[in-house]
């Protein structure tokens, strides 16, 4: 059912109007492009682009804390990354959005051994524009409003987040309805922006988007009830290719204190025992 209209979509969002509203946006940072490899004193990170905001926090906590070391990020979708690592793409430390996809990666032999570990829970929610008449609230039911043409989702095919809003679609029994409407985002980040741009009339996009300062003031939105798509473990690996492997254990064991959890938990995460 996903594929379903897949090409259809694809058409929708490569007009050149969709290009033009979404250029400009605070989500232009999240193109992703070739990191350079990491060299002594450097590490260089795929993120998931959930994090972007929560993982910038923790970057710049962990400068502090080890001027010594240089964190280069680049953010973009999970399963795109998996495949750019699968092939020895140039990155030291993984941050994905599905733990499976670092679990593949240590299967298949290109992680430190022991390295992999959960970091956090995504969540999905239903947002809008604040100035859109839509009432998030109605859930994801509100989405059958004949006002809502558009509906922004990360692409289920390589994105954890499009296919957390799949699933949660099917279980609301508004999948069928939805389908036409869905529009693509490259990742979850790309999903808000096409929402924030006004090339979409609402979008499933992750909790910890919704409640930064970038979105909070622009829209509102709806918590999807966790119990209607699969739990969203977040994993995290260090690869076997890290050119400073004390530099990227040193941002690893970061990640899992304390002060990095208090950051994934006030952006909406839930955090692991």
């Amino acid at each position: 059912m996903i594929e379903a209209g897949l090409g259809r979509q694809r058409s929708v969002m490569n007009s050149t109007s969709v290009r033009a509203r979404a250029a400009a946006l605070v989500f232009a940072s999240l193109v992703s492009l070739p990191a350079i490899a990491a060299a002594e004193g450097r590490v260089a990170v795929a993120a998931a682009s959930d994090l972007k905001f929560a993982l910038d926090e923790i970057v710049q906590a962990f400068a502090k804390k080890r001027p010594d070391i240089t964190v280069a990020v680049t953010y973009g979708s999970s399963g795109n990354f998996y495949a750019q690592l699968s092939r020895g793409g140039p990155f030291d430390v993984f941050f994905s959005a599905d733990v499976e996809y670092t679990r593949r990666l240590a299967s298949e032999g290109l992680t430190v051994p022991g390295s992999e570990f959960v970091y956090a829970v995504g969540r999905i929610v239903l947002w809008v524009p604040r100035s859109s008449r839509l009432d998030p609230q109605r859930g994801l039911d509100a989405l059958r409003d004949p006002s809502v043409r558009k509906v922004a989702i990360a692409n289920p095919q390589h994105a954890p987040y499009g296919r957390a809003a799949v699933a949660a679609l099917q279980a609301a029994k508004v999948y069928a309805a939805v389908q036409p409407k869905l529009v693509f985002g490259e990742n979850v980040a790309q999903a808000a922006q096409f929402v924030q741009s006004g090339a979409a009339d609402a979008g499933i996009i992750a909790l910890s988007l919704a409640t930064a300062p970038a979105l909070a003031a622009e829209g509102r939105f709806w918590e999807v009830p966790l119990d209607s798509y699969p739990r969203m473990d977040q994993g995290g690996v260090i690869l076997k290719r890290a050119g400073d492997l004390a530099a990227a254990r040193a941002l690893r064991e970061f990640m899992l204190g304390a002060e990095s959890r208090a950051v994934l938990k006030r952006y909406g995460f839930f955090l692991p025992e």
